[in-house]
């Protein structure tokens, strides 16, 4: 890659870094408990900041190293702390924070590329379900230490990408007759997002051995 373009790509970044510890500096001085709703708007424009600048820097390692896209996510997968597991009859995902909100679609390559590799790696080593009538179930895990006014609607939450993905790996087809959708919300140690795949069959008795984790939420 031309020495000029690297320059000016690492230049918008480091204009987005400067910005962004000046979020950081902004929610610092942020009273949480007098202005929540500044302190939820400065937290947001940090973290998709923050995506954005790891996107972008994985982008410019692509086109101007000799490292690998799939080396690189390898690593990336690990330090996200992407976890995938399949056990009696469900397939559950881990990833590293909430989902973001419809329209934030900055978020979408910083998840879904890890995952999509973890997914790769893991189909390798272990037979993957192929599901054909099943139930997806996204669950919001909130760090319980936070303010509850940090819990968001369903219907907010960007998950079609997300579905998406995990359809080309163990759906016959994610659509509307043959896959339904359910959301939960708990409290954690940390804030991420796990999502459970399995048979319709399967979904009643899963949901009476997670009533506990479910009903946490109402503990706010």
């Amino acid at each position: 890659m031309d020495r000029k373009l690297i320059s000016h790509r690492l230049g918008n970044i480091l204009d987005d870094i400067s910005r962004l510890s000046n979020t950081l500096h902004a929610m610092d001085n942020t009273d949480i408990q007098r202005y929540p709703d500044n302190y939820e708007i400065l937290s947001t424009d940090a973290a998709l900041r923050a995506e954005r600048i790891a996107c972008r820097l994985r982008h410019l390692i692509y086109s101007s190293t000799t490292i690998q896209k799939g080396d690189y996510l390898k690593s990336a997968s690990v330090l996200q702390d992407v976890s995938i597991a399949y056990e009696d009859g469900v397939l559950a995902v881990t990833l590293p924070s909430l989902l973001p909100k419809r329209r934030q679609r900055q978020s979408d390559e910083f998840l879904l590329d890890p995952l999509y590799f973890a997914l790769e790696q893991y189909a390798m080593d272990h037979p993957l379900p192929r599901y054909r009538d099943c139930v997806v179930c996204f669950t919001q895990v909130y760090d319980r230490l936070l303010p509850p006014k940090r819990i968001r609607d369903f219907d907010n939450l960007e998950e079609k990408h997300l579905l998406d993905l995990l359809s080309a790996f163990v759906m016959a087809d994610d659509t509307g007759l043959l896959c339904d959708a359910y959301n939960t919300a708990e409290l954690g140690e940390c804030d991420c997002t796990k999502i459970y795949i399995m048979e319709k069959r399967r979904f009643p008795q899963w949901l009476t051995e997670h009533k506990s984790a479910l009903e946490s939420i109402s503990d706010f």
